[in-house]
């Protein structure tokens, strides 16, 4: 794998793990440990994923994760306490994708893997609060589990493939962006019409 479809895969997964950290370290882990993804030699960091501790700290949390996210002002609450741990999370994701023995890679993975995170998770609070506006639950249920399936799908093409990896990054970092624009826009238009007439 090249240095391009090494950064695109640590940005793809850290991208994700702003919309759901512990389901990326889940779905790793579990698809390393049941052999469904081989990862090549200078991924082998990635193996403690597969440590059956870490899939049943990383289960536990996605449990908590999947509820919490379902359930109107509750997610906005969770997105606020992980607006520090998924770019953490993501930066150590991204760490553990590149290559270990080179301090310039390192820093290059840090900042990628805590900035994508960063991106994702922003672009996942701000279409919540939007949801949130709605007086009907359905909509964060729906919302919230299109996110689940997306994240899982995508985690597993960008571990599946350095071409898929690319195209994730590229598609979830257009994504995030659009998302952030559009939400941005929709809050700035419903704070305007709450202010009072002074």
């Amino acid at each position: 794998m090249g240095a391009v479809e090494l950064v695109a895969l640590a940005g793809s997964v850290s991208l994700l793990a702003g919309w759901r950290l512990y389901l990326c370290v889940f779905a790793t882990g579990l698809a390393m440990r049941a052999g469904w993804v081989a990862l090549p030699r200078h991924l082998e960091s990635l193996d403690i994923l597969a440590n059956p501790w870490v899939i049943g700290v990383a289960a536990v949390a996605l449990l908590l994760e999947f509820l919490a996210d379902k359930i109107a002002l509750l997610d906005s609450v969770w997105d606020a306490v992980h607006t520090l741990v998924r770019p953490v999370g993501g930066a150590l994701l991204a760490l553990a994708i590149v290559d270990a023995n080179d301090p310039a890679w390192q820093v290059v993975a840090l900042l990628l893997g805590g900035g994508g995170a960063l991106v994702g998770h922003a672009a996942k609070a701000s279409t919540r609060a939007a949801v949130n506006t709605s007086p009907e639950p359905f909509s964060n249920v729906v919302v919230s589990t299109g996110e689940d399936v997306a994240t899982a799908g995508l985690t597993f093409a960008a571990l599946a493939s350095p071409v898929l990896a690319v195209i994730v990054f590229v598609v979830v970092l257009v994504f995030s962006l659009a998302v952030l624009w559009i939400a941005g826009r929709f809050l700035k238009r419903l704070f305007r019409r709450e202010v009072p007439p002074g």
